[in-house]
């Protein structure tokens, strides 16, 4: 029997900034809720979070199936209750999402490095998913109107888009009008470590 450890994967960028997230999202989680968490990438943001948070069920999800393996592997070796496996999601898919009901849903470090159609499906999807009062948590880099964007940043920025040119940082107030005319309020913006936001839409 091979060890499931092999197929995981490992993402510094988790490592550093999954204490940060998870201080900002505690007063959002359900007890006894549901977190659907799209693009959960390695999986250690969800193991991570359902170690901290029992109370609460994560459901990960990503389009490609080394990631899901991976979400599966620390998921066994865990062995958590309240963390599921994980379920093929691609959030630019016009597809019905695999989880039709959630009371938060998270996202973190997609937004910049997909195509537009994926923030899009991503509200869509969490508009449909999501009761009113649910929550949807988004963590990355953005560009605000009016405040001067850090040059790790634009850095960052150029790099994305030289390797994809649909990929690149995007203006957060394209993201919240795009949220607002699926049904969601004003974000609540909070500044984190290395640049990043976490921005939190509250569904009307």
């Amino acid at each position: 029997m091979s060890d499931p450890r092999l197929a995981q994967q490992s993402a510094p960028a988790a490592l550093r900034n999954r204490a940060p997230i998870l201080e900002v999202l505690q007063p959002h989680l359900p007890p006894g809720g549901l977190v659907l968490e799209i693009a959960s990438g390695t999986g250690e943001h969800a193991l991570f979070f359902a170690q901290a948070r029992p109370d609460v069920t994560f459901q990960p999800t990503d389009p490609d199936a080394m990631a899901r393996a991976s979400i599966d592997a620390y998921g066994a070796d865990a062995g958590l209750p309240n963390l599921r496996p994980a379920l093929a999601l691609d959030a630019s898919a016009p597809a019905t999402w695999p989880v039709d009901r959630a009371d938060l849903i998270l996202c973190i470090n997609m937004v910049h490095i997909s195509p537009w159609g994926a923030t899009e499906g991503l509200i869509q999807g969490a508009a449909r998913c999501l009761p009113p009062g649910g929550t949807l948590a988004l963590y990355g880099p953005y560009l605000r109107d009016g405040v001067a964007t850090a040059p790790s940043n634009l850095a960052f920025d150029e790099s994305l888009r030289r390797r994809n040119p649909a990929w690149g940082l995007r203006r957060l107030k394209d993201v919240a009008d795009l949220a607002a005319s699926a049904g969601f309020a004003a974000p609540e913006v909070t500044e984190m470590p290395a640049n990043n936001l976490t921005v939190v839409f509250t569904r009307n």
